[in-house]
């Protein structure tokens, strides 16, 4: 046996401790959340003493999609962190009101800029392959 009965409780493996973190979160804004990788302040810890970078949007364009991107990840983290405390209230309204926000700005960014995803199809033609794809950059940030 790979195991012996003493060396290995199958139990620890997924213990997730009984602490309520929403009491000590101070959770970031979708921005800096977005940048971090991470939208909880007290669970950044940098690489090495090194850091991010902010990204600097070159036009309208590119800032509206570092928006979608940022609330998309703020979403997503939260998420994550409501799957483990579903009782968390404020974490729930902050996620809904995120989720909200970000539908307005991809439906803004779908408006004026085309689709971000193949299903939105927006007119009476099938533009999805209209979008430049990410080798034709054409002078804009190398991030979004």
């Amino acid at each position: 046996m790979l195991f012996e009965d003493n060396d290995f409780d199958i139990n620890m493996a997924f213990f997730i401790p009984d602490v309520d973190f929403s009491r000590h979160v101070n959770i970031l804004s979708p921005m800096e959340g977005f940048l971090r990788g991470n939208m909880f302040q007290d669970e950044y810890e940098p690489y090495k003493n090194l850091t991010y970078f902010k990204l600097n949007p070159k036009n309208e364009k590119e800032r509206l999609l570092y928006q979608v991107m940022a609330y998309s990840f703020a979403i997503n983290d939260l998420n994550l962190y409501l799957d483990l405390h579903p009782d968390d209230k404020q974490v729930l309204d902050l996620f809904k009101k995120y989720v909200s926000e970000e539908k307005v700005l991809c439906a803004e960014y779908v408006k004026k800029y085309g689709p971000l995803e193949v299903t939105e199809v927006n007119g009476s033609k099938f533009n999805w392959i209209n979008s430049p794809w990410p080798w034709e950059n054409k002078g804009g940030s190398m991030y979004v």
